[in-house]
């Protein structure tokens, strides 16, 4: 008898064991098949748990948006100026001009003094544009570049009338700024002021054309008013459009006084040597050493209602008056081109080369002359008004 497969021998301990093998060998694949199923089934609500956590969605039954599946990163659309202040930026140097000072209080001792302003590479070649009030009386001049590089630079020449100056260096691999022939600035354009302001760096500012002519700051100027911030440092620096383009050399900005006559600045008022002046400007003291106006020793108002301009005052002793030109004379010419315009006429008169004779088409009265004059030099002591 078989009951107990520790008791009895061999023989009938092989058969219970054949038999167990039989058994286990014939219930297997049915066990694979249960536990298959089972596992399946848990992981399937495993992952569906997840799904459900991670797309709300599926849980207020609004289906699931199988673009997200396939969607790449959102690129933002955001406006941006980035590229154009890549070209131009580069170009715009920090300048510092060291200059000895007598100390009033002890005659026997100086000291130096550190100027801060900036400026901006015009050519490859080395020659740079600054305001004349940042190098002015300067001992020496150090340009320091985008790139930590440091250069002593030399004045070339400079220009009272537009406060503008000329360094040179010699360096190599320089960028220059980009540049237009013609700029064909608008009100309402978009530019850029690029500088060092405080020396905290370069630092850019955005803002408008405000404005574009003279604004009655002066007579030989045709300065760009803008809002773009300007502060100490930012002097002898770029204007640039939205391209990068350069627009202008910025100047100053606009003070005023207050109630005790203390100066004070006004937010949002503040000025640019436009790109077309300060290229003539520079080239002619490349070329000169100098920038050379003629001048008439007279000043005039508009003509309400027709073209020309009401002569108010004439220097004595000018070319002017030594032409026997007088006051409430109406300029409706010069050399048979017509005048539009004040600013129209000084420009005429300011480009053509001192003892260059032209002739002057006025109305006098009822009367229409025809007056010969010799351009003389436009000086400092030249009166402009």
């Amino acid at each position: 008898m078989c009951s107990s497969a520790f008791l009895y021998p061999a023989p009938c301990g092989t058969l219970y064991a054949n038999y167990k093998i039989h058994i286990l060998t014939t219930a297997m694949p049915g066990q694979r098949i249960l536990w298959f199923f089972f596992r399946s089934i848990v992981i399937g609500a495993i992952v569906a748990s997840l799904i459900l956590l991670l797309v709300p969605e599926l849980r207020q039954g609004s289906g699931i948006d199988l673009k997200r599946l396939f969607e790449s990163e959102p690129v933002s659309n955001r406006q941006s100026y980035y590229d154009a202040i890549s070209r131009s930026a580069p170009s715009v140097v920090n300048i510092y001009s060291v200059s000895i000072e007598s100390n009033s209080l002890f005659s026997n001792t100086s000291r130096e003094r550190t100027n801060l302003g900036s400026g901006v590479i015009m050519t490859e070649d080395g020659y740079i544009l600054t305001c004349h009030h940042v190098i002015n009386n300067a001992s020496s001049i150090y340009v320091a570049m985008q790139d930590s590089r440091l250069f002593e630079a030399q004045i070339v020449g400079y220009d009272l009338f537009t406060d503008l100056a000329v360094l040179k260096i010699n360096a190599d691999n320089l960028h220059a700024i980009p540049q237009l022939s013609k700029t064909s600035t608008r009100v309402g354009d978009v530019v850029m002021a690029i500088g060092n302001p405080y020396n905290l760096g370069q630092t850019i500012t955005q803002g408008i054309v405000s404005r574009t002519g003279r604004n009655g700051l002066a007579n030989y100027v045709d300065f760009i008013q803008t809002d773009a911030v300007l502060n100490q440092g930012n002097s002898g620096g770029a204007l640039v459009d939205s391209e990068g383009y350069l627009m202008g050399i910025t100047n100053a900005n606009f003070k005023t006084f207050d109630a005790q006559r203390r100066v004070r600045d006004v937010n949002g008022v503040n000025f640019a040597v436009p790109y077309e002046l300060a290229s003539r400007v520079m080239s002619d003291i490349i070329t000169h050493g100098k920038v050379t106006r003629g001048q008439l020793g007279f000043s005039g108002n508009e003509y309400q209602g027709q073209d020309g301009i009401i002569i108010a005052n004439i220097v004595s002793g000018s070319p002017a008056d030594l032409a026997g030109l007088q006051v409430n004379d109406v300029l409706l010419a010069i050399d048979n081109r017509p005048i539009s315009g004040a600013s129209t006429a000084l420009d005429m008169i300011a480009e053509t080369p001192p003892g260059t004779q032209i002739l002057l088409q006025i109305q006098r009265q009822e009367a229409f002359l025809t007056i010969q004059v010799t351009v003389g030099e436009l000086t400092l002591e030249t009166p402009t008004r």
